[in-house]
């Protein structure tokens, strides 16, 4: 009969063993959250346009990157003790970069709705506005109501609500990508397009930047109450507190209302327009 050396026995036991609770060990280890990557790293990473005055846009004279939604969001990431990293990229491919993690949020007068809540995380709202057309001064372009859109050439991002509606009343959409706000009023301007439908505030102020262009916002035209807010994915869910808990914050001590009144020529966007809406 052979004989075994219990020591080595034993030695071999106890070394399965210790092995067996380091692979124990590995696979019991969390992984990081997009959240504590973000941290890590401490940056920040933003899409947004750099097109769409006031929200975010570049400083004729220093060419720095400003705005509405852009100042809240530098102040956001302050206050997280964060750097941003601006994407700029058209709206239309901002949705995207916000799914595949090429960016953690995307900021860019971006309305909530029921459909995109069913797809991303929307913020706390920083911005309430309604809908507004901007037409050529003359003729209004030919438009009374919402029904006269049909056959009208409608300028926009192809994934805007304000492009659903103009689709909704058979308007022929015009897609830009990433045209500055004077190409939009231009073209109405000239007759390449008939109308452009958006939100109040940024319409407002893009007539003002440009006041020799004969056209107006329609006087009978007010419309779809909005709410906007920054959108994440709705996976990372820590990152999602995070902004939560800091804007409600920035709201709650006013730092939102008066960064609104720097854009908005004196306006506060964070509170609900008094408004009967017909849209």
């Amino acid at each position: 009969m052979k004989k075994f050396n219990i020591r080595a026995v034993c030695a071999g036991l106890l070394a399965a063993a210790v092995l067996a609770g380091c692979g124990s060990d590995d696979s019991s280890s969390e992984e990081t959250t997009a959240w504590d990557d973000i941290q890590e790293e401490g940056v920040l990473k933003v899409a947004t346009s750099g097109t769409l005055y006031p929200t975010s846009f570049h400083e004729s004279e220093t060419d720095e990157l400003t705005g509405f939604e852009v100042e809240v969001v530098k102040e956001l990431a302050n206050r997280l003790d964060l750097e941003v990293e601006w994407e700029e990229i058209g709206f239309d491919g901002m949705l995207t970069a916000v799914n595949t993690g090429q960016v953690d949020l995307a900021s860019n007068d971006i309305e909530i709705t029921e459909e995109r809540e069913e797809d991303f995380a929307f913020s706390t709202p920083i911005k309430y506005s309604y809908g507004t057309a901007i037409v050529r001064e003359d003729d209004l372009s030919g438009i009374e109501t919402f029904e006269d859109l049909e056959g009208k050439r409608a300028a926009g991002a192809a994934t805007s609500v304000y492009m659903d509606l103009a689709r909704e009343y058979g308007a022929e959409e015009v897609i830009y990508d990433n045209a500055t706000n004077e190409q939009y009023l231009r073209d109405v301007s000239v007759g390449n397009t008939d109308v452009i439908l958006n939100d109040y505030y940024l319409q407002t102020l893009a007539l003002e930047a440009f006041p020799d262009l004969g056209i107006v916002i329609h006087p009978d035209l007010q419309y779809s109450p909005s709410e906007v807010g920054l959108v994440m994915n709705k996976d990372n869910e820590e990152l999602i507190e995070q902004v939560n808990t800091t804007l409600e914050e920035m709201l709650e001590d006013g730092t939102i209302a008066e960064i609104s009144g720097e854009f908005f020529a004196g306006q506060d966007v964070t509170q609900k327009p008094d408004i009967d809406f017909e849209q």
